[in-house]
């Protein structure tokens, strides 16, 4: 099958920052969560992928076509909303869409309509009197109205409120039910990557470091606590460790290997507490690269 999106080797040099080599395969049908602290480079990455800078150095393929900025067709199998959306300021919501729709072969007018009014957003108001929020729906109505096989979304619910957000997401639920929808997502907003996403990728310093199964994250990772003599806890895969007498509670990213460990050193009450996926990223961010992660 062929691969939603092909990244080989790809760089990006600022004066201060390099972005890169990734190295990436996306298949049909999943949905990345891109995550790491600000200034990691993913809003760079991003860009890169949709062509508004042109990497220094490797290749980029979307559904096997290069994305060659003097032949932009491959563009049409895409959707982006960036984290600064851009508009033609002076038009209202409705001319904005209708001018955009000319780009697109296979725009719906019926489906970007349809979208305002699940959205509530106001068509003939300006696109420069509009909120935050708004302005983020109508990014997301440009990118969803042609129907693109690759969707690209840098921080998509900035500026919305919960209800108006829960909407975004259900929307994007559905987009993905056909199961030919593939998604790269930037978000700080981690219940959005809990309910959303298949895999996460963590970016530092402009380097990729884990990529990782949502699923096997959720499986691996534990809160422990047990009764146990010694001070110290002799093991690998633990991210953190509090104890008050012989009372311990660590958080263990090989959740299986530790409770093997435990037993054989004959610790006592072991219990564990399952964690949500916005609780295994937080602390993966926290520990960074220290973190070891069972990738199995």
């Amino acid at each position: 099958m062929e691969k939603a999106l092909q990244c080989r080797s790809v760089k990006k040099q600022f004066l201060d920052f390099t972005l890169g080599p990734i190295n990436l395969d996306l298949e049909p049908g999943m949905v990345l969560g891109l995550v790491g602290p600000n200034g990691a480079g993913k809003t760079t990455f991003l860009r890169c992928l949709i062509g508004l800078l042109r990497a220094d150095s490797g290749e980029i393929a979307v559904f096997g076509r290069p994305n060659d900025l003097n032949n932009p067709e491959w563009k049409l199998d895409v959707g982006y909303v960036g984290d600064i959306p851009v508009f033609w300021e002076r038009w209202p919501v409705a001319k904005n869409l209708q001018f955009i729709s000319q780009f697109y072969p296979d725009w719906s007018s019926l489906k970007a309509s349809k979208l305002a009014d699940r959205f509530q957003l106001p068509l003939s108001k300006r696109a420069k009197d509009l909120s935050t929020g708004n302005r983020a729906k109508l990014s997301l109505i440009m990118a969803l109205a042609h129907s693109p096989k690759l969707l690209l979304f840098d921080e998509p619910t900035s500026g919305m409120d919960p209800v108006v957000r829960a909407e975004v997401l259900d929307v994007l639920f559905e987009i993905l039910e056909t199961g030919d929808r593939t998604i790269v997502y930037i978000t700080h907003i981690l219940p959005e990557i809990s309910r959303l996403v298949d895999e996460l990728v963590f970016l530092d310093n402009g380097q990729i470091w884990l990529r990782a199964n949502k699923e096997d994250l959720v499986d691996h990772w534990r809160k422990i606590t047990f009764r146990y003599a010694n001070r110290t806890v002799p093991f690998k895969s633990v991210v953190s460790h509090r104890r008050e007498g012989n009372d311990h509670q660590i958080i263990s990213s090989d959740f299986p290997v530790i409770l093997e460990q435990l037993r054989k050193l004959g610790a006592e009450n072991i219990q564990d507490i399952h964690m949500s996926i916005e609780e295994i990223t937080i602390q993966i961010l926290k520990g960074g690269r220290n973190v070891e992660i069972n990738q199995s």
